[in-house]
């Protein structure tokens, strides 16, 4: 019996969170030549990090489905200066279009040692950005962004970087690894 595997991939700015190139972006398999393992969630076109892929559907389910509590890290660029307040308004939820989010961690940052970005962020002098740290279980479409609109803190950068006790580590954009104890 050939083991399941679990695969680590800091996903790129712009790459999809499928194999398949769609739209003019280009997909996963620009980077990941492994048969038979599939995405166990999404990162959106625009967000950058952690993404598990594995060949066990149910690990997949267990990693993606919001009924198994996964917390998952982001380190959040956001426009303006985050304050305190702002920073428990994410904690403890704020109301979106489809309804209240859980309760979530949240903390302010100080920048963190990240990779550059092709594009680059977006600078503008007259306009501060600050991080934030935002731990959340849920996956709704875009929540993040969301969250920090709904405060005032729209967000510049989004990059996952720990999926429950799965760590980005040091790799860098398009370098997968394989996790070991995947079965």
């Amino acid at each position: 019996m050939t083991p399941h595997r679990l695969i680590a991939f800091n996903k790129p700015y712009g790459v999809l969170s499928q194999f398949t190139d769609a739209d003019g972006h280009p997909g996963l398999a620009h980077h990941i030549d492994v048969p038979g393992v599939y995405p166990a969630g999404r990162l959106d076109r625009d967000s950058e990090g952690l993404l598990l892929l594995t060949s066990d559907g149910q690990l997949q389910h267990r990693i993606s489905d919001p009924k198994h509590k996964q917390w998952k890290t982001y380190l959040v660029q956001i426009e303006g200066t985050a304050t305190a307040e702002q920073a428990t308004q994410l904690a403890m939820g704020v109301t979106l279009n489809d309804g209240l989010t859980q309760a979530a961690h949240c903390s302010l940052i100080e920048p963190p040692s990240l990779w550059g970005r092709e594009p680059p962020v977006r600078f503008r002098k007259s306009i501060p950005t600050s991080w934030l740290s935002l731990v959340i279980r849920e996956g709704r479409n875009r929540q993040v962004r969301r969250m920090t609109a709904a405060v005032g803190l729209p967000t510049l950068r989004l990059v996952r970087s720990r999926i429950g006790d799965h760590g980005l580590g040091d790799l860098m954009p398009g370098q997968w690894r394989d996790i070991a104890g995947a079965d």
